[in-house]
Order: C-alpha cells, then structure tokens, then sequence
C-alpha cells in the first residue's frame, strides 16, 4: 500500500485497518480481472454447439445437475471472484431477456477480453479499447439486420417456427427427438399466443415431468395436468362435462378464532354436537351440489367424515391442490375461485369436456388431466423420460426452445446459425476498421477476430480443425459474398446455413452482442481492486 506523509514527514494511514487489506491496481488488476473472466468462459467454451458436452454439478447437498444450458451451469456453479461473478449475471440476463443463447454470449465476452488483454500489453489505454468495441459492436448489430431475413409463419403454416426451435434443441441432450419436441413446444406456443399483439404469455404454459416411460411419449395436453387424484379411492375415475367449483376455503366445520373450551358431560351433549357438524357438512355439500357442481377442487383438505359424505352424495372431490395450479384451473376451465362457501355461485363454476384420472405403470401414481376446457389459453407439457436428471434438462430444454417461439412471435427476423452470422459480422466489423483513424481500430479489429471465436469453438467441439475450418469457410463467405456459410458441424456436407435450415433469432444474437460488449467495458474500466485480504 502507498504510503502518505505529512508535512512534518509522519506517515499517515488512508485506508482503514489498510494492513489487512491487499489491493491491486493499474494493469496488474485489469489483468487479474481479464483471467477470471477467461477462466469462466473456458468452462462454459466445450459445451457450445451440437457435439457440444454437457457438464456435471453436485450442489453441495448432493444433488446432481447434469445440463448443456449455460446459465444453469453457472447458476450452479458456486463462483467467488467478483468479476466472475459479473460473468455469471451476464448468462442470466441473457437467459431472461431471450432465453436461448446463454452459452454463447459467455463465450463471446472471453474471447473479447482475452483479444483486450494483447491489446493492454501493446500499451493501449483501457478506454480507448472499450471505445472500439463499442463501435465495432454497433457496426454488427447492424450488420445483423442487413443479413437478417423475415419469414412468414401463420396459425396454420408453423414449419418455419419448428426448424427454429430444432435448431435449439440440437444442442442439447435431448436431439434425438428434437423434431417431435420442437413441434410440441411451437403447438404450446402457439395455442396461448396473441397474435395481434404479437405477445406470448409463457406463464400459460406448465411444463410437468414423472419419472418413467421413455422421451417419445412425451405429450402436449390442452388442458391441466394435476399431480393429484381423486380424495377417496371409490369416486369415478372419468368425469365427462365437469362443472367444476374451485373452493379455497377449508372443507370442514368453522373453528372459532378465540380460545375455547366446550365441557361434555353426558351422551346426548355429544351426540348434539357430533349432528351439528354433520348437518353442517350436509349443508356444505348440498350447495355444492345445489349450485349444479360435478367436481370440487379444494386447496385445503377435508376431514374423513366430510370425505365419505362426498362420496354418498356422488360429488367427486379432489383436495390439497396447489395455489399456482388451482390458477391455472380456473383460466382454462373459465371459472372463478371461490374464497368463501356464501359466495359460491353458477356463474363461478368452470367447465371442462373431460376430467379423467391416468395412472402410470405399475406405482401408484396417479394424475388428473383436466382437458377439452372451455377456454384452451392453458396448455401442459408433460415430459416423460427415463431418470429425473433428463427430465430435468428436457424442461430447460424445452424453456429454451418456448423462449425461441416466443421471440419468433415478437419479431420474425431469423439469422442463420452455425457461426455464419458471426463470421459474416467479423468480416464486416474487419472492412469497417479502415474507416477509423486513431487507436480505436485496434481495438475494432480486435472485436472481429474475437467474434471468430464462436464458429472456431463450433468446429473444436464437433472435431474438426479449427484453424483450418474457419479459414475455409470464411475464405468462402468473402468469394462467394454468401454470409450464410458456417461450419458444418452435423458433417452433412454443406456448408450453407440454409440448405441445412440452421436457424436463429435476430434479436436473441443482437442481445448477445451487446450484452457481451457492455460487460466486457465494465471489466475493463476497473483499474484498482481493494478487498478484504483472507486470514
């Protein structure tokens, strides 16, 4: 640490307790803050891509993670170091804004800092180097709309939509059945969109997993899947035009709020009081059934007494049904939830074609599909697969590919995949450089090579030769001035983007331009780093 004298040449201290403190600063800290960031992005690096690989986490409770997804695997990931941290938010920003892409913009922001870290040892200001990004990303993500190209999709034609979302679903686990997966979460998509507003509510969508059966039978509902049964094992099993009363107040008689005591001292008191709550549970079920309900969902339990009147009334019931599903209910069947017994109507009932109960194998499992409902905006997913860790990466999976749908919705401008966008930009950011007097196009030019990075990453994870495969294919690009060139990672054949429908948002590769750029600015501005030092 500096140390400052007064006038009288006595040493002073500036900082508090400052010999517990360890600082670094000027280039040592910009490179301390660089290597963390580069670490981050080496992980995440060998899992970009098709042939990418997956990762492997174990929470510290013992639970394991097996994912492809970048922003799970550093969520999962228990980073330290602020900077890297700062590297972690950047994936989850990226997965909340677009949701697909969280792989590659980590990527993207190594390979800027690693080409920012020559550029410092050249002695080039730190500034002027995130002046240069700044302009070099602004000249790609215009360039991004220039090769960008808009393709119409309606309620009927949802090809374009499904080649989309099998391009994201490519990389991940679950590619062996990307075509019937992408087209179930285009169906999901598709089914609560509002088209004039061009906006998609995925809160509409529930994505549901069970253990068991194989990826194939992996089905879209359109209705509700509840992971419920029927409260007495002797209720039908199949209901057919169910009005249906959502109740959240409890099934079972009231209890007064105050302390109390009831003193019983002969048979008849008891007997009385045991009346009074049965006539109290008749009255509950006959308006029930007065009212022309079918089926009760209840949020809270009921006791065995009021279990078995249901029954002998014939009024399937269905109890301890979950808040955020009892919602859902209500949306897709049009109905109202009823908080209190007084309040409960005709009008509040919802209506359903069909509610059947479905078991699963040889467990007891059972579940409650609630379909054919009056109003459809409700969809579920139902994911089956062969152990909880795939079913678990099947439903990112499928968030990533509903993300995608989504996008698609909101503007229908595709880029092609495969790292022919990158280099297309990196060939464009390299022409504008000579335009720049001054350092910044050092700095402009180092943006274009670090956008190579993707496609160079693409073609190490698929095996190829990087150097070589790049080179060609941007050799290509700049021949034949066809910016849909990538690298072939499926070893089809071709390296035309578009002969192998390799497809993906324009603004989800926008954000990740300018998301990396700006993290990356923010790494570099730092030039002195006190923190607390470790005992």
């Amino acid at each position: 640490m500096a140390l400052a004298f007064d006038e009288f040449g006595r040493p002073f201290i500036i900082l508090k307790e400052q010999e517990q403190k360890s600082r670094l600063r000027g280039l040592d800290a910009q490179k301390a803050n660089i290597s963390a960031g580069k670490a981050v992005a080496r992980i995440l690096r060998t899992s970009l891509g098709p042939k990418g690989m997956d990762k492997m986490l174990q929470s510290p409770d013992g639970d394991v993670t097996i994912t492809n997804d970048g922003a799970t695997i550093l969520e999962q990931m228990d980073v330290d170091n602020q900077i890297a941290k700062l590297v972690v938010e950047l994936s989850r920003s990226q997965d909340y804004e677009i949701g697909d892409g969280t792989t590659g913009v980590v990527v993207m922001a190594g390979a800027l800092l690693e080409q920012a870290e020559r550029l410092l040892e050249r002695g080039i200001h730190p500034i002027r180097i995130s002046e240069g990004y700044e302009m070099a990303s602004r000249i790609a993500v215009e360039h991004l709309e220039h090769i960008a190209q808009k393709f119409d999709f309606g309620v009927t034609n949802i090809e374009p939509l499904v080649q989309t979302c099998m391009t994201t679903l490519s990389s991940k686990i679950v590619n062996r059945c990307k075509r019937s997966l992408a087209e179930i979460a285009v169906k999901a998509v598709m089914s609560v969109a509002d088209l004039e507003r061009k906006d998609v509510n995925l809160d509409l969508i529930k994505v549901e997993g069970k253990v068991g059966g194989k990826l194939e039978d992996t089905e879209l509902i359109y209705g509700i899947l509840v992971d419920k049964d029927m409260s007495h094992p002797q209720m039908p099993k199949q209901i057919e035009d169910a009005k249906i009363a959502i109740l959240t107040c409890p099934f079972e008689p009231p209890k007064p709020k105050t302390k109390h005591k009831v003193d019983i001292d002969t048979v008849e008191k008891f007997q009385t009081l045991r009346q009074q709550e049965q006539k109290y549970f008749d009255d509950m079920v006959q308006k029930c059934k007065d009212v022309g309900a079918t089926l009760v969902i209840c949020q809270w339990g009921f006791d065995d007494e009021a279990n078995h009147l249901l029954l002998h009334r014939n009024l399937p019931a269905v109890r301890w049904v979950g808040g955020v599903e009892l919602e859902l209910i209500a949306i897709a069947t049009g109905g109202r939830i009823v908080p209190r017994f007084q309040e409960l109507t005709q009008e509040k009932l919802g209506k359903a074609g069909l509610v059947r109960e479905k078991s699963f194998g040889t467990t007891k499992d059972r579940m409650l599909y609630i379909e054919h409902c009056a109003n459809s905006r409700a969809v579920t997913i139902f994911i089956r697969g062969g152990n909880k860790m795939m079913i678990e990466e099947t439903k990112r999976s499928i968030h990533d590919a509903l993300c995608v749908a989504r996008n698609l919705i909101r503007s229908n401008s595709i880029v092609y995949g495969g790292g022919s966008a990158e280099i297309s930009c990196s060939i464009a950011v390299e022409a504008a450089a000579d335009r720049y007097p001054g350092v910044e196009q050092y700095a402009i030019r180092a943006f274009g090579d670090a956008l190579d990075s993707i496609p160079m990453a693409l073609a190490e994870n698929s095996g190829l030769q990087p150097i070589e495969t790049l080179s060609a294919v941007k050799s290509q690009q700049i021949k034949e001035d066809n910016p849909y060139c990538g690298i072939d990672c499926n070893d089809v054949g071709t390296n035309d983007m578009q002969e192998q429908n390799v497809f993906e948002t324009l603004i989800g590769k926008q954000q990740q331009i300018l998301l990396a750029t700006q993290v990356v600015k923010m790494i570099l501005k730092i030039d002195d780093v006190i923190s607390p030092s470790e005992y």
